[in-house]
């Protein structure tokens, strides 16, 4: 599971470009230079800039730019100089919400599908959109979770993660190269009584649950359940 960065990041443009609709930019913090990234937006060297907190990458390899970053913290975004003032730990914000317990259960992502913290690192994935009038991307899932919340839905993607048996489930962590790892749409969280192969591309067809809580801090703004797996 990814980390999330402690707080907002202020400092200096040293270096910046964008690729694949991202704005990468080189941070000079005064005390460190970091990489960042943030949805596509104007920056330009030398300027000052404060980015909310965000997932942090390790060893992310964009196949758009061929170039592998040792460590990039994926921003929500810019924010002003009051937003920036005003900031709080990002973790101690998470515990606020009571999203950041611990949980013995290994496998199992805790405030996922959306919410705070990432359920699985991004990967660069173009995958074609399954047909079908109840065929969806994953970003499409995220921003219609509302009205699809109770129906049946089918998507196409990699399964690039798989944990069997946790709660008499199967969980499947779904990429489609859609969504935004900055609020964590890009991944997509299934239960199943089947099991695919890590990093095997399935479309899977399962019913949407919304505000999903498990307990012991498990919380899934989205999920989708009874999922049956095909190739």
């Amino acid at each position: 599971m990814a980390q999330a960065s402690d707080s907002a990041l202020t400092g200096t443009v040293v270096d910046t470009f964008d690729g694949g609709g991202y704005t990468y930019i080189q941070l000079d913090t005064g005390t460190e230079t970091k990489w960042t990234a943030i949805g596509q937006a104007p920056v330009t060297v030398g300027e000052q800039v404060s980015l909310k907190p965000g997932p942090v990458m390790r060893d992310f390899h964009s196949r758009t730019l061929d170039r592998t970053f040792p460590e990039i913290i994926f921003s929500s975004g810019l924010i002003g100089a009051d937003e920036a003032a005003a900031s709080t730990s990002f973790g101690g914000a998470l515990q606020g919400e009571g999203m950041g317990m611990m949980s013995p259960m290994a496998g199992l992502e805790q405030a996922s599908g959306g919410s705070a913290t990432a359920v699985a690192p991004l990967q660069e994935v173009a995958i074609e959109k399954v047909e079908g009038e109840n065929g969806y991307t994953i970003e499409e899932i995220f921003t219609q979770a509302a009205d699809l919340s109770g129906k049946k839905v089918k998507i196409r993607g990699k399964a690039v993660k798989v944990s069997a048996n946790i709660m008499g489930k199967n969980w499947i962590h779904l990429q489609d190269g859609t969504g935004n790892p900055a609020n964590n749409s890009h991944d997509l969280v299934i239960t199943s009584a089947d099991m695919p192969e890590t990093n095997s591309i399935i479309v899977i067809e399962g019913v949407i649950a919304t505000d999903k809580d498990f307990g012991a801090g498990y919380k899934y703004n989205v999920i989708l359940e009874e999922a049956v797996v095909s190739n």
